[in-house]
């Protein structure tokens, strides 16, 4: 790969490692690419999700020596106040909601973020294999139900049936999906970067909160060449 010929630094998003030829290309357009760590959210002191260590630099250690790329961005633990309150807001966003559906429908790769679905997915106390969950969790009813992040830090708490179980992860895939994109506004904005991704339906979902909320950011989406 040759230098970059800009001073431009780059932070992908939404997921803490990226495909070789996303890095490739990043690397050919930007001085540096910036990476978050995994995310795992707290949603209460007794639930959450769970954090894997692995990081693009251990992949690439001459890269990380060099600074061209950069990571150890930490967006795990609980959501303070503010960001519930921008998550909420991307829940009750009718059209935010019908991105992130038609994504979960069409997009195998935004599926593959949010749920195994390869194997048997967890559903409550209960082992769904992998596309009768999808076809479950794309059910009509929870395409607009109501959801906060309080809600879904309740149902953490409670035994729940095996429906009240889907309802669960799909407020979970909301969540985590909103809360992806805030780090990336945050971070940003923090370090002075462009947010970057591969993934178009990330890429439109920013863009809608972005012109929702009035935010300036520099959100590009890369086209990339079918491998």
């Amino acid at each position: 790969m040759r230098p970059a010929l800009t001073d431009r630094r780059a932070l992908y998003y939404p997921f803490h490692l990226c495909p070789e030829r996303t890095l490739h290309r990043l690397l050919d357009e930007y001085s540096s690419v910036h990476f978050r760590d995994y995310m795992a959210l707290q949603l209460t002191q007794m639930s959450g999700t769970t954090a894997y260590m692995d990081r693009m630099g251990g992949f690439h250690p001459e890269l990380v020596r060099s600074g061209r790329i950069v990571q150890g961005y930490s967006v795990s633990g609980p959501l303070d106040g503010d960001a519930i309150a921008a998550v909420d807001r991307d829940l009750a966003d009718g059209s935010w909601r019908a991105v992130f559906r038609r994504a979960l429908m069409e997009d195998r790769r935004f599926q593959r973020g949010l749920f195994d679905l390869a194997h048997g997915v967890r559903i409550g106390a209960t082992t769904v294999p992998g596309p009768a969950a999808l076809l479950r969790l794309l059910d009509e009813s929870r395409a607009h139900r109501h959801c906060t992040v309080k809600d879904l830090q309740r149902m953490s708490q409670a035994r729940l049936s095996l429906e009240e179980g889907y309802d669960y992860e799909y407020a979970l895939a909301l969540v985590k999906t909103a809360a992806a994109l805030l780090y990336t506004v945050r971070l940003c904005h923090r370090h002075g970067l462009d947010a970057v991704t591969d993934s178009p339906a990330h890429f439109q979902l920013l863009e809608r909160t972005c012109a929702r909320e009035g935010l300036t950011l520099s959100n590009r989406c890369l086209a990339l060449e079918a491998p």
